[in-house]
């Protein structure tokens, strides 16, 4: 099959915008025509997100690429730890298996840490005898975040397993070292790790570009990065990705995917052809991706513009057949998943009685900060002794409460700084990275009611208020809908509204709650044994 492209063909490697043709043959690009022509449309490189959890969209890889397709995004590195630690090996087959019915070429790397720390209990585990098979089987392009700092720098035997894997078949290592600098960060430079999307201050981003290192811009729904590290698009533009990480689907769908990293650093003043290569063309040579740089003799995968400011998707195109365009009509089917089989759910419902929680003069909360990961400790001091406290709404101290969700068990309780609702209750079973159940709240009937909702659907987001209750059920791992991205946006948008309406203002609440429970992040979390101290990597309370 042949087709012609016309437009204002964009030549990276060139640096120069000319008038031309594109012929398309059998998928690949056969020739590029420079001559006059009327269109006014740019033909660029499609986007590439270098490094993404599909599950944090709460959309299976089909639906997901449903999405971000419309948004220039023609292939993601996709890291699938998150269903690795609910149902291990069998729950990253899953994803592969559904990926082969994206819009998006979806290129897995393998997941290095199910669970994330020995202090996680997870529904699955990938050891480094799965790691080897996983990479003996040329599905993958990369080891995923090495998350196990720790591991690294004391050289856990399983975790020197995994990376002599990832060298043996000569897959690149992405790391995961937030915060750290000097000879610790050198030595874990040293053990093979390539790159690192953790950096929040670009002082530590330019300590690990200065070690070798590849810095991915990270703007995400709960972390986002661009802002602190812009400049490296101007200093950097070689060693520098764009990625989103974490994104819900209402930010997928409203805001855009890697096109609203382009358009801000546009925006911005940044070089046009040093932020397209940040946006595809380093992603593609750092991973050594099967996609194309929109050059003869590569796969035809390039989008049409409409213009270099909104850089408003007209037309994109994967492998020269076009997967939208937006004068038609988008006719996908809604395809659901077989799930009875892709899920791991083993509590039972709890009540008031188990979340009581006694405190003293001095109480050791979570304090947060909307759009960060990092948490910082915060000493609350009561009036005095409570048998049971369940919160202090005017000084913004919440009841956290972390729950086991693949075996029965006590759930874990906490108090928290940040959330600042001032009545009703909201509850995940989305928890990186062991997704077990976290829930946050003024009550403890209102927290028990959101715990016990997502128990009963196996799994979803949930809200509590005025003693009713609002789900997003996510039946697949828990995790994932089967829904298509619209309806799992609307749902996911009134629940968020609940939320707003019950007094918390963060821009990604689900979001922030998530990540509350993900130990290598700083400072401290909540876990399996209540407290946890990134610094001290061990239980504090």
């Amino acid at each position: 099959m042949k087709q012609t492209v016309e437009g204002q063909i964009i030549d990276i490697q060139h640096r120069t915008i000319f008038e031309g043709s594109i012929e398309i043959e059998n998928g690949i690009i056969s020739k590029i025509n420079p001559h006059e022509t009327k269109e006014k449309s740019y033909i660029i490189p499609g986007f590439v997100d270098a490094h993404i959890h599909i599950e944090s969209s709460m959309l299976t890889p089909e639906n997901f690429g449903r999405q971000v397709i419309k948004h220039g995004t023609v292939a993601v590195v996709t890291d699938p730890h998150e269903i690795g630690n609910v149902m291990g090996v069998a729950g990253v087959q899953f994803m592969l298996k559904n990926s082969r019915r994206s819009p998006v070429k979806c290129f897995f790397s393998i997941p290095s840490c199910v669970p994330a720390t020995p202090f996680d209990v997870s529904g699955g585990v990938i050891s480094s005898k799965d790691v080897e098979e996983m990479a003996s089987s040329n599905q993958f392009v990369a080891l995923s975040e090495m998350m196990n700092v720790p591991g690294v720098l004391f050289e856990d035997k399983e975790v020197m397993a995994k990376l002599a894997c990832a060298k043996r078949h000569s897959l690149p290592i992405d790391g995961h070292s937030p915060g750290l600098l000097g000879e610790q960060l050198k030595k874990y430079v040293n053990s093979g790790i390539s790159t690192d999307h953790e950096c929040s201050t670009l002082k530590e981003a330019q300590e690990k570009l200065a070690l070798g290192m590849k810095i991915l811009i990270r703007e995400g729904s709960a972390a986002r990065n661009y802002e602190a590290l812009k400049t490296l698009i101007k200093t950097n533009p070689d060693n520098v990705m764009f990625c989103t990480d974490d994104s819900h689907p209402d930010e997928l769908i409203e805001s855009g995917h890697i096109d609203k990293l382009v358009r801000r650093a546009i925006a911005d003043g940044f070089d046009l052809f040093d932020v397209l290569k940040i946006a595809s063309i380093n992603s593609i040579l750092h991973y050594k991706l099967d996609v194309g740089t929109l050059k003869i003799g590569d796969k035809a995968d390039f989008i049409i513009i409409n213009d270099l400011k909104q850089f408003k998707v007209q037309k994109a195109f994967v492998n020269g057949k076009k997967q939208y365009d937006i004068d038609e009509t988008d006719n996908w089917e809604v395809k659901t998943e077989s799930i009875t089989d892709v899920n791991a759910f083993n509590h039972n419902k709890i009540t008031t009685a188990d979340l009581k929680k006694a405190v003293g003069d001095k109480v050791t909360v979570i304090s947060l900060t909307d759009g960060e990961l990092l948490t910082a400790p915060y000493t609350f001091c009561p009036d005095k002794p409570v048998e049971n406290f369940e919160s202090d709404v005017k000084n913004d101290i919440l009841k956290i409460v972390y729950l086991n969700r693949y075996q029965n068990g006590k759930p874990q309780i906490a108090f928290c700084k940040g959330f600042e609702l001032k009545h009703g209750a909201f509850a995940s079973s989305v928890a990186h990275d062991s997704h077990n159940i976290i829930a946050v709240g003024c009550s403890d009937r209102e927290i028990a009611g959101a715990i016990n909702q997502i128990i009963e659907e196996r799994g979803g987001l949930s809200v509590q208020l005025n003693d009713k209750a609002y789900i997003l059920p996510l039946p697949i791992g828990g995790i994932m809908s089967d829904k298509d991205g619209k309806t799992v946006s609307t749902v996911y948008k009134s629940l968020y509204n609940k939320v707003n309406e019950m007094g918390c203002n963060l821009r990604a609440p689900f979001m922030t709650l998530a990540f509350m429970s993900l130990l290598v992040i700083p400072e401290i979390k909540i876990g399996e044994k209540g407290l946890f101290s990134y610094s001290k990597f061990y239980w504090i309370e």
